[in-house]
């Protein structure tokens, strides 16, 4: 899944993108912007990886944390939609998870939430990519991002 196909897809289809990261960090956007051209599609990026940080900067409930834990489809889906909300984008993804090492037995390692909001629709999965190394779960939940980007863009037209 390349970075590549997200831009071109969203470029013909004039369809700015943003993205709401806890685990990985920014890589998601980091595969964007390496692309020359990006700034085209790409509105923003945000990096949330406190909880204080889903609140603040995306509205992430306090309840909805307290009641999921910050992995969890739940908080996927308010990350996606505040992304969207506090952006001029049309398209976002969120990433929350648990890169590792550790995990819980309710948590495992290698568990990723995943959430896409297109202004209509809020949409969230779980990807159990286990206990692959701190590195390859991260690796894997970009290239998954990537994947669900370019799915919903590829569906739009």
């Amino acid at each position: 899944m390349t970075a590549r196909a997200v831009l071109d897809a969203a470029r013909s289809r004039s369809v700015m993108i943003t993205a709401a990261e806890s685990c990985t960090g920014g890589m998601v956007m980091a595969a964007l912007t390496d692309t020359p051209g990006s700034s085209a599609v790409v509105e923003c990026g945000f990096v949330t990886y406190s909880n204080a940080a889903k609140r603040e900067m995306l509205g992430v409930l306090e309840a909805t944390l307290e009641a999921h834990g910050a992995v969890s489809e739940e908080v996927a889906r308010e990350m996606a939609a505040g992304a969207l909300s506090r952006s001029g984008a049309a398209l976002s993804v969120s990433i929350t998870g648990i890169a590792g090492p550790g995990g819980s037995e309710h948590k495992p390692e290698g568990r990723v939430c995943f959430g896409l909001a297109d202004g209509k629709t809020v949409r969230s999965e779980t990807q159990e990519f286990g206990a692959l190394g701190r590195a390859e779960v991260r690796i894997a939940a970009r290239d998954h991002a990537l994947g669900l980007l370019l799915r919903a863009l590829t569906q739009r037209a």
